[in-house]
């Protein structure tokens, strides 16, 4: 029986439940009989004698529900191995169960725990507890939301050469318009300052553009007119100097980024090779080799989770807007909405790149897009609601096993009498 189906006889049937307030290094730990009252109440270090100890303590009450404020992370998994079942709790509904305990706005780690086991104790028998995961799919959502914080980084290290370079170098910023490729920052570690490039002479700049593949019959020659003003508006020699070291420490930080995202590019593309869905997300038009292991590791391959339908996926992936249905908020009978802001980051920030990739890739989703967009949409909006169609198709094909079918969605438009049909219609006219 499905937690979400069990009656509060059944969930109370349990021997007790339990809350953990985690930190890093020392956990509190409450656990509440069926009737509310404390049975057990004591704190663990964040090791293995710590956690050894929490074994011991629980072992006459066997595996009883655990509330918990994250669903991730080496608690997580160690309630787990412990045998418990784990019930996450979202950090607003853990704000208001702790207030619920303390209304004055006390701050304890022993009332958190204590508010979670309560909360699991009357409400878990609607929750959804945590099943464990395939390792591949683990692994694999682990190194894609790794490899988003390393591009972050890059993206950041490349804002600070840009601004370093301004300082000193804008002839450089002048001549290349793309700081996140490996050229750009070759040319600053060839010639770190405006003295250095001029110097080096009309050949060395040729042979290093021919040599590097950078020159073009367009930016060639305007490139080279920019490096023989390169000391006519730069940085005084001092600051030239001082500059450039930072800027080369940053490419070389750079490159050993650049390196190191190689590696897990690699690895992620090995691991969503091996799985089962690989080709049906890999004929997502547009995902690519790095999208479509993103999208997939997000959404995982446990079906259940989603079998209420498309709509509790795509509240995961926050295109779902949130609805205000109270009061006299109802303005020209339509409620007022907002963005989904609870939801799985990641997922959002991949489809997002998705469904703007998909523009070049299918007609109706330009289409689509582009009616929003002339209705009055901002790009982000117009890319959230064509986000959401998207996930519509994807648990569809999802559930079903079937790789993406252009055809198969266009008999599908023209069966449904889809309005993004008849916009394609009139646009081939």
């Amino acid at each position: 029986m499905k937690p979400c189906e069990q009656t509060p006889q059944d969930w109370l049937a349990h021997r007790a439940f339990g809350g953990l307030d985690w930190a890093s290094q020392k956990h509190n730990v409450v656990v509440v009989d069926p009737r509310g009252k404390v049975v057990e109440n004591f704190e663990i270090e964040h090791c293995a004698l710590g956690w050894k100890k929490f074994r011991q303590r629980l072992a006459p009450y066997g595996a009883i529900p655990f509330g918990i404020e994250t669903s991730q992370g080496s608690a997580v998994e160690q309630l787990l191995e412990a045998g418990m079942e784990v019930y996450p709790i979202n950090s607003k509904s853990a704000k208001s169960y702790r207030e619920r305990k303390a209304p004055s706005g006390v701050k304890d780690d022993r009332l958190d725990a204590w508010s979670f086991a309560d909360a699991c104790r009357i409400d878990g028998q609607g929750w959804r507890a945590l099943r464990p995961e395939d390792p591949l799919i683990k692994e694999l959502r682990l190194l894609c939301r790794d490899e988003v914080g390393l591009i972050e980084q890059r993206t950041s290290f490349v804002c600070q050469l840009r601004h370093a370079l301004g300082e000193y170098y804008p002839i450089a910023l002048e001549a290349f318009e793309d700081w996140s490729s490996v050229g750009a920052w070759m040319f600053v570690q060839r010639f770190p300052t405006p003295q250095i490039l001029q110097e080096a002479g009309k050949r060395q700049w040729e042979k290093f553009l021919h040599a590097r593949h950078m020159w073009r019959t367009e930016s060639g020659p305007r490139r080279l007119e920019l490096f023989a003003q390169a000391t006519e508006l730069c940085g005084t020699v001092p600051m030239a100097n001082a500059k450039s070291q930072l800027a080369l420490s940053l490419i070389s930080m750079l490159f050993a980024l650049e390196k190191q995202l190689g590696i897990y590019r690699q690895r992620i593309e090995e691991l969503f090779h091996r799985h089962p869905d690989h080709d049906l997300f890999g004929s997502l038009p547009g995902a690519g080799p790095k999208l479509a292991p993103r999208i997939l590791a997000e959404i995982g391959d446990d079906r259940g989770r989603f079998e209420e339908g498309p709509q509790a996926l795509q509240c995961l992936a926050g295109s779902a807007p949130v609805t205000r249905r109270t009061g006299k908020c109802k303005v020209r009978d339509h409620w007022p909405c907002h963005q989904r802001w609870a939801c799985d980051k990641y997922l959002r920030h991949a489809m997002h790149l998705f469904a703007e990739h998909t523009l070049n890739q299918c007609v109706w989703a330009q289409i689509y897009y582009s009616h929003h967009r002339q209705k009055g949409s901002s790009h982000a909006d117009a890319l959230r609601r064509l986000a959401q169609r998207w996930l519509k198709i994807i648990y569809r094909m999802w559930m079903d096993g079937k790789p993406y079918d252009p055809m198969l969605h266009h008999h599908n438009q023209l069966k449904h009498g889809s309005w993004v049909f008849e916009l394609k219609t009139a646009n081939c006219k």
